[in-house]
């Protein structure tokens, strides 16, 4: 089933906003200053473009870097949180769509503030607290 998500999830949205953040991405590394935003930007480009079997959880025992998520939002969380926003509103307006639209909202919250967060399997996520976990349908925390 997490196959197939992924698939439709490729098509309604998912690979259009990898591309997104792949863009950040480049654009980062071309800044050399900003290559860890840079880096957190291709991990999320690699868990938008497959989300479903996968979670963005807080990495245990490390702080998030208030400074480093504050700056990641002003230049570039909030426009992407916008981009999910609005796929996840064209998403909602078909029945179909409606599972790819809760994962829009939800990778959205993990666009905002990246920092101090890791990505991990679906069962590894289970066994954490405050993970954003995506599932196509049901199942999702």
């Amino acid at each position: 089933m997490r196959v197939i998500g992924n698939i439709l999830w490729l098509l309604l949205g998912g690979f259009a906003m990898a591309l997104s953040y792949a863009v950040a991405g480049l654009i980062c590394f071309v800044l050399i200053i900003t290559i860890p935003f840079g880096i957190q930007a291709f991990k999320l480009a690699g868990f938008t473009l497959w989300p479903f079997g996968s979670a963005m959880v807080p990495i245990p025992g490390e702080i998030p870097s208030v400074v480093g998520n504050v700056l990641w939002f002003i230049l570039f969380g909030w426009w992407l949180a916008l981009a999910h926003l609005i796929a996840g509103v064209i998403c909602a307006i078909t029945i179909i769509g409606i599972p790819f639209a809760i994962a829009h909202f939800r990778l959205a919250g993990a666009a905002l503030f990246p920092f101090g967060r890791t990505i991990v399997s679906i069962e590894e996520a289970r066994a954490m607290e405050g993970a954003y976990v995506v599932q196509p349908w049901g199942g999702a925390r």
